[in-house]
């Protein structure tokens, strides 16, 4: 761990990139068993997302350790028939399906093609609102959020990539293109955190039925989901050149909210002066990985690669050692819903919550594939 403390002081190597996420990755696995990742036993987004950051930890250093923790996680879940019990009404439930495909490409067990099967049936039948829009929840009609591109999208298009199922890139596509329509604020080039188009909802505009405000983790789904789609969708398909638009102009409106003394975002985006606004590691992580992974895959030009290095050193200096040796990371942003200033503002921040060290797994091995 030594070298890690003076990350923020050196000139930052692929190698410590990746060290930073394997200590992330080894610090939830000595606290917890695979069955006992929180929510325990539940097939849940919030393992989904940390799981998927240490698969491509695995990927990276070939230790069968990471891979069996992750393969631990989904044989709690699913049964020998390939069934398992998912919350019925929500798209979060989709995005633990992308640590299905190396487990399937790897062991070649049926239950874990039985599994991605299931969830497509759940997402073919999900209902849509007025513009064809995928509700967020069952409890949100009308309503999508940021949050369910991530849900859904790279999942659907790694599925339809593997099985040759290409309306699902269309609809995908789709999804994402009226997503950015819905939710971006022209002046700050930010995304607002949702939509309603029922317009009926408490915090929805009544013009536009966008929500009041930019929240951090939201918009670091959505760039992140747009990478990963990319890195499935054909290049020749028809709605590409519109989704890599939406991504370079979303980043390049997010470079002027980064804070320039820390490299940091803020839990509210545009909102920085305000005394009681807070910096946010997930989030902080999530635009990290956007911006690394798109100077890698050539999408934004190089000098982009200085502003995800700010946010790496960043988000490494919201870290600490535990007594018994263990990576902290800390002010994550619990689990949200749609609200006011106050109501993000407010919201409780944890130390090591999965969304945060998910997100700093991913960011850190984009970081070591930019650096390479």
């Amino acid at each position: 761990m030594a070298r890690m403390e003076n990350t923020t002081e050196t000139t930052l190597t692929h190698q410590e990139a990746l060290s930073w996420g394997m200590h992330a990755c080894n610090a939830i696995m000595e606290t917890y068993p695979p069955a006992e990742l929180p929510p325990a036993g539940k097939w849940h987004y919030h393992q989904g997302v940390f799981l998927l950051g240490m698969l491509r930890i695995w990927e990276k250093t070939g230790d069968e350790a990471y891979f069996d923790y992750v393969k631990g996680y989904a044989d709690v879940c699913i049964d020998n028939q390939g069934k398992f019990e998912m919350r019925p009404g929500e798209l979060d439930a989709m995005m633990a399906g992308m640590i299905l495909f190396p487990l399937f490409e790897k062991t070649l067990d049926p239950r874990y093609k039985t599994a991605m099967d299931t969830l497509i049936k759940f997402w073919q039948g999900w209902k849509k609102n007025s513009e064809g829009g995928f509700w967020h929840k069952d409890i949100y009609p009308h309503q999508m959020w940021l949050d369910g591109i991530y849900m859904q999208g790279p999942f659907v298009t790694t599925y339809a990539k593997l099985f040759g199922m290409p309306a699902f890139y269309d609809e995908i596509a789709r999804q994402t293109i009226l997503m950015d329509a819905h939710t971006r604020d022209n002046a700050t080039g930010l995304l607002r955190h949702a939509w309603d188009a029922g317009k009926k909802v408490a915090w929805a505009d009544p013009v536009t039925g966008q929500a009041p405000e930019h929240w951090g983790r939201a918009m670091g789904w959505f760039p992140v989901a747009l990478l990963d789609i990319l890195d499935s969708l054909p290049r020749d398909h028809r709605d590409r050149e519109t989704l890599v638009s939406i991504f370079s102009a979303l980043m390049k409106a997010l470079v002027k909210y980064q804070d320039q003394a820390t490299g940091l975002w803020f839990q509210v985006l545009d909102k920085g002066h305000m005394p009681d606004n807070w910096l946010e590691t997930s989030c902080t992580s999530l635009f990290v990985y956007a911006f690394a992974k798109g100077v890698r895959t050539g999408l934004l030009d190089a000098c982009y690669l200085e502003t995800a290095e700010a946010g790496f050193r960043g988000m490494c200096g919201k870290t600490r050692i535990s007594d018994n040796g263990l990576l902290e990371i800390q002010d994550i942003c619990v689990g949200t819903g749609v609200g006011d200033y106050v109501h993000y503002v407010n919201r409780p921040r944890k130390t090591n919550d999965l969304h945060g060290v998910g997100a700093f797994a991913l960011a850190c091995i984009e970081m070591s594939r930019a650096l390479e």
